[in-house]
């Protein structure tokens, strides 16, 4: 660790971001604490629009000589570079500790197992999703002719990433944007920037030409110079920040995919098994300290069952362990991140025990070096409480009661998001039926979050959740632009619709018309 971190600090602004061409436009330097510690680790450049636009201008140079790679090419680096974050992943992961607190297995098992399946199955399907596609259709006119679709890549990709998950949220979008024949622009949050400049150092080991991918390091201003100069922005983070950048695509008619907020909720009914339910709640609110979006941020209980989960749920979160991260095995819960958001995080709570509520375990902030929460279960919880509706984005959860299914359901949709949900029931069959009419991209029956990882399945959010979706078809197509070809191998030297008109040929056209559209009753 100590290695990466001398020479993260000690890089000039152009060597940190990555780029290599000269750029001189940082507007100063950015420091990268260590949240479990408190120490500066490392600084990066804040990069001004310039230096972005000259990034742009590299990326866009780049971009074609990538793209004659053809598949088989782009794939052969991936592949190399999935077998050197597996040789090298230690040090990687030691890197995400570094700049995130969070502890050692979350990094292992959500990053970098992430990333290295990543690579490869990008790798293997991307050309089968982005193949030419033989188009059929009823249209008499097009009879005999050759219909193709096909996805080309859109040129230069910008991606702006959030702080909690560095290299699974943040580089990971990268994977598809560069299999599909893009170069990038990888603007990494400037809390934990250190993972994504280790990437591009990978990368380029691995064979990627110079300036298919390049790293912005900077503060927002640099993610809003960014929109202004790329063909398309894949944005994950926050909301409020989500429509910023709409707003900016949309001014420039870019397409833009946004992974926003999420207050997921989990219903666990009478018939669950409440040891499984327990657990995946225990552990799917506090992993990674709660900050990932698609964790358990509140649950609802059918009354039956209510005092025993709460009881179970409250001996493991009582028995978590704390603290600054030393290796595997060391702490359940690390670090918040993002200095912010231990503000949320305890106004939530305050916010919940004076309208009522009770901390059955925890409820306060660590005191000492580095920045904690303890893990902590709420009860007589409601909607009144900004616990149970806005995004807390930390090691909480409150557990509401309710009365049947149907309530729970309500409750559940009851919130501008929809990123994911759960539902736990023994009754397979009526627990998927209540996961369909959740309001949210993705529901799991009887687990949490495992949906994320299937990369054949779409990864999106719902309502103020987000736009587009990351993984299957959708997560690399969206890097391209579709192109129809209509190829006419054998025809006639003039259509029979063409000019001149006349009777004879109008009519015949209009009796063909009417024998293939207009046969049969109509209901």
């Amino acid at each position: 660790m100590a290695t990466v971190d001398q020479q993260a600090s000690q890089q000039t602004p152009t060597d940190a971001a990555g780029a290599g061409n000269g750029l001189a436009d940082a507007v100063g330097a950015i420091p990268v604490e260590n949240p479990a510690t408190g120490e500066i680790i490392a600084t990066v450049p804040d990069l001004g629009a310039e230096a972005v636009a000259e990034m742009a201008a590299h990326g866009r140079a780049a971009q074609p000589e990538w793209e004659a790679f053809g598949f088989e090419g782009r794939a052969r680096v991936m592949r190399r570079a999935q077998k050197w974050l597996m040789d090298n992943a230690e040090r990687v992961v030691e890197t995400i500790v570094s700049e995130t607190g969070k502890t050692y297995e979350d990094a292992e098992l959500a990053e970098i197992g992430y990333a290295g399946a990543a690579f490869g199955f990008w790798a293997k399907e991307g050309p089968t999703y982005l193949a030419d596609q033989k188009v059929k259709s009823s249209q008499v006119l097009v009879k005999g002719k050759k219909l193709v679709l096909r996805y080309r890549p859109l040129g230069l990709i910008g991606v702006i990433g959030p702080w909690n998950y560095p290299l699974t949220n943040s580089f990971g979008d990268c994977i598809p944007a560069m299999m599909a024949g893009n170069s990038v622009i990888l603007k990494p949050s400037e809390i934990t920037p250190l993972t994504s400049l280790l990437m591009a150092e990978a990368l380029s080991e691995c064979g990627l030409p110079e300036n298919v991918l390049q790293i912005a390091t900077g503060r927002g201003e640099t993610g809003a110079a960014l929109v202004e100069q790329v063909d398309m922005i894949m944005f994950t983070g926050s909301t409020r920040t989500g429509r910023k950048v709409a707003e900016a695509a949309a001014r420039r008619l870019i397409p833009a995919s946004l992974e926003l907020g999420g207050k997921d909720p989990m219903i666990v009914l009478s018939d669950a098994d409440l040891e499984r339910a327990a657990n995946f709640a225990t552990y799917y609110s506090m992993q990674n300290a709660g900050q990932t979006c698609i964790s358990i941020e509140r649950v609802y209980v059918e009354e039956p069952v209510y005092d025993e989960f709460v009881a179970k749920v409250s001996e493991k979160v009582r028995g978590l362990r704390v603290g600054k991260p030393e290796g595997f095995g060391s702490v359940e819960v690390g670090a918040i991140t993002f200095p912010p958001q231990m503000d949320t995080i305890k106004d939530h709570v305050q916010d919940a025990l004076q309208k009522g509520a009770r901390a059955l375990t925890g409820g306060h902030e660590v005191q000492g070096k580095g920045r904690f929460f303890e893990p902590t279960v709420l009860v007589d919880v409601d909607h009144s409480m900004k616990i149970m509706t806005d995004e807390t984005f930390g090691p909480t959860l409150p557990i509401m009661k309710v009365g049947d299914a149907e309530e729970a359901v309500r409750l559940a949709n009851e919130s501008p998001y929809g990123l994911g949900a759960s539902v736990f029931s023994r009754d397979t069959r009526r627990g998927e039926a209540i996961a369909r009419r959740i309001e949210a991209g993705a529901a799991n029956v009887n687990d949490a979050m495992i949906n994320y990882t299937v990369l054949e399945l779409p990864m999106g959010g719902a309502k103020a959740s987000g736009l587009g979706s990351r993984h299957g078809a959708g997560g690399i197509r969206k890097y391209c632009s579709q192109q129809a070809i209509v190829v006419t191998r054998l025809g006639m030297k003039k259509e029979l619709f063409m000019y001149p008109y006349s009777r004879r040929t109008s009519r015949l056209l209009a009796r063909l018309f009417k024998f293939m559209y207009g046969r049969g009753k109509r209901a």
